[in-house]
């Protein structure tokens, strides 16, 4: 079958490469979209640590099953499914609480790291375990369904976070999970939703998708505006969605006393934060991990128009051209969200 394979830090290859193997458990998806993550494009050159070569990358996807094991009960060749980015044992502590996304032996698909090299959908062909499949809705397109991993964090970060009546919030970052985000605080009933970033086109369109302000975080009186919105309280919760020292400590800044902090970005391993600012507001911070079962909603979300991904998929590419969009997209060309990639 053919793969892009990240042979070297910065080098994707589209090649020849053996099909995957299936086990019992298991089933062959015949991938027909997986979209390009901000991890993969932030794990490519290295520096994460989570994309060591060789690897074929890609964990939003969506197809159709060519082959079943024998102890995959339930599903067909022919099934339209999507998959979850987690591949969770299902056995161990976390599993049996539902807590799949602490599973104790956690893997995600298109992952190599010093403890597991787990291959992904940036192929012809990807095995999976049955378990993390998801059928998909009649009239869903294979590139909306593939979306439903991004959507799956941004539903499960806001289901983490208690939203009081009347409820304000703050969404630092309006990268693709921050505009999901904005999408489904609206879904979950938020009356206000105030978006900040650096960006004004992202601004716009956060926006257009729910939120009723953006503010330019190296333009506006972001505190000002935030202030006049909330009474001089500040907001209720804040959703930090970037992962770097200065967006968190906007979201801190930004919070009334008393209230919550989602911390849903990683792209920085460590970050400055102002502790006396957290301890004496009394402040609480909730780590907000992948997704926890939220696909079956995710994806009727998706189908009913609740949540709009056709506005956040920039391009539909050819498998084979997928190394030139992630230069693209590693270079932070203007105006690109979502690239999926057609084998």
């Amino acid at each position: 079958m053919k793969a892009l394979v990240l042979e070297q830090p910065n080098q994707l290859v589209y090649k020849d490469v053996s099909e995957p193997a299936i086990g019992p458990d298991d089933v062959l998806i015949q991938v027909k979209a997986t979209g390009i993550c901000g991890s993969d494009i932030h794990g490519m050159d290295g520096s994460t640590g989570r994309r060591i070569p060789p690897i074929i990358m890609g964990h939003e996807s969506a197809g159709v099953i060519a082959h079943v094991g024998e102890n995959a009960t339930g599903w067909q060749v022919g099934d339209r499914v999507t998959l979850d980015s987690t591949v969770y044992c299902g056995a161990c502590y976390y599993c049996q609480r539902g807590e799949i996304n602490l599973c104790d032996n956690r893997r995600v698909l298109g992952v190599s790291c010093s403890d597991y090299r787990q291959h992904g959908a940036f192929a012809e062909f990807v095995s999976v375990p049955h378990r993390i499949l998801y059928r998909l809705p009649d009239g869903l397109t294979f590139t909306q369904a593939a979306m439903t991993e991004p959507v799956s964090i941004a539903v499960h970060a806001v289901k983490r976070t208690p939203l009081p009546p009347n409820c304000t919030a703050v969404v630092v970052g309006t990268g693709m999970i921050g505009l999901l985000v904005v999408q489904a605080l609206r879904q979950a009933g938020c009356d206000t939703v105030i978006a900040i970033d650096r960006d004004p086109n992202r601004l716009t369109l956060a926006v257009e998708l729910g939120a009723d302000v953006g503010l330019q975080s190296d333009h506006d009186d972001v505190m000002g505006r935030v202030a006049e919105m909330t009474g001089g309280r500040g907001a209720d919760v804040a959703f930090e969605v970037v992962g770097i020292t200065a967006t968190l400590q906007w979201a801190v800044q930004l919070l009334r006393k008393g209230g919550q902090l989602t911390l849903v970005g990683n792209l920085s391993p460590t970050v400055d934060l102002p502790l006396q600012t957290v301890v004496t507001r009394e402040l609480t911070l909730n780590g907000s991990c992948a997704s926890r079962g939220e696909y079956a909603d995710c994806l009727n979300m998706i189908a009913q128009g609740e949540i709009n991904v056709n506005a956040l998929i920039s391009a539909v590419a050819p498998l084979s051209e997928g190394a030139s969009w992630f230069k693209r997209l590693y270079a932070a060309e203007p105006g690109l969200l979502k690239v999926m990639l057609v084998p």
